[in-house]
């Protein structure tokens, strides 16, 4: 367990920033901060979704940050990674499983240089860096969408892995809007002080930007993914049309090749001197009878 202790400037406020600790070093924590134990239960889950409780005088709440997905992940524990808080007036306490950049930016910007001054405005500030996370995410899913657009609409021949591609893409911000969804809990549950409801504004402004944007890109990923489908189908069936068609015009012939394949002996085209041209002159007039139909059922192949 990584712990790092950081006094606020001017103040006797403590933030303990704990990096993967043990349950036995988590317990020694929750009963020195007299934590909730079903809170302290939560912080220990990594898979647990944000969320907001208030216990013995301490607010509590779980984040998830956005990491820099691979291509394939597709789960909130492999793309996200979780941070819970523990705060009041005199401490504030974030455990994390991983080092995250997130706080070290906070430790440089905020409480060396005494911009934040309170365990809310700190708490604050971590739930502005956490929705900070998803915002290079969703422009470089927005690049994506123009991407497999482009394939789908201006190419003649779309790669295989499209759909696949376009899969991961719409699971990718469908996880990023729940998650959102979920962190709006946070951001309305959350009672702070008169002197940061602006910044907590400025937050709300920041989660309903991302999540507009992370919804849009799940809707253009749902639109598209239909549109392939749809021209998909219709390749299809042009192919079934030519096909067809094909059918139609060889249908007859082959049954006046069958019909004259047949060696029985007493067959009197056998010995007719003509039956060969014959045969070939109807089979001409049937494929000629058959193209004139077609053109006046104004079939948009034979045109």
């Amino acid at each position: 367990m990584a712990v790092k202790t950081s006094r606020f400037k001017d103040s006797e406020v403590i933030w303990t920033d704990i990096t993967n600790p043990t349950r036995e070093e988590l317990e020694k924590v929750s009963k020195e901060y007299d934590l909730n134990t079903y809170t302290f239960m939560d912080s220990l889950d990594p898979d647990h979704l944000p969320k907001y409780e208030e216990h013995n005088n301490t607010h509590f709440f779980i984040l998830r940050v956005l990491e820099h997905a691979q291509e394939h992940e597709q789960t909130v524990r492999e793309m996200t990674t979780k941070i819970a808080v523990f705060y009041n007036k005199n401490f504030i306490i974030t455990i994390h499983r991983k080092s995250q950049p997130i706080m070290e930016n906070i430790q440089k910007t905020c409480i060396e240089s005494g911009t934040v001054a309170s365990p809310t405005a700190m708490a604050v500030k971590v739930i502005w860096e956490t929705l900070h996370s998803y915002d290079n995410s969703v422009f470089k899913l927005s690049e994506e969408i123009d991407y497999f657009e482009s394939k789908v609409f201006l190419k003649k021949n779309v790669p295989a892995d499209l759909v696949e591609g376009m899969y991961y893409l719409k699971r990718k911000a469908g996880i990023c809007k729940k998650l959102l969804l979920l962190t709006s809990e946070v951001l309305n549950s959350l009672k702070i002080e008169e002197e940061h409801k602006p910044a907590l504004q400025d937050a709300r402004d920041l989660h309903l930007k991302l999540l507009t944007l992370y919804d849009q890109v799940q809707d253009d990923a749902n639109n598209l993914l239909n549109i392939y489908l749809s021209l998909s189908a219709r390749k299809t069936n042009d192919v079934m049309k030519i096909l067809t068609i094909f059918s139609v015009f060889f249908m007859p012939l082959t049954f006046i090749a069958g019909i004259y394949g047949m060696n029985f002996k007493y067959m009197p085209e056998l010995d007719t001197k003509w039956g060969y041209p014959s045969a070939l002159l109807a089979m001409g007039i049937v494929s000629v009878v058959i193209f004139v139909w077609f053109r006046r059922k104004k079939m948009a192949l034979i045109k």
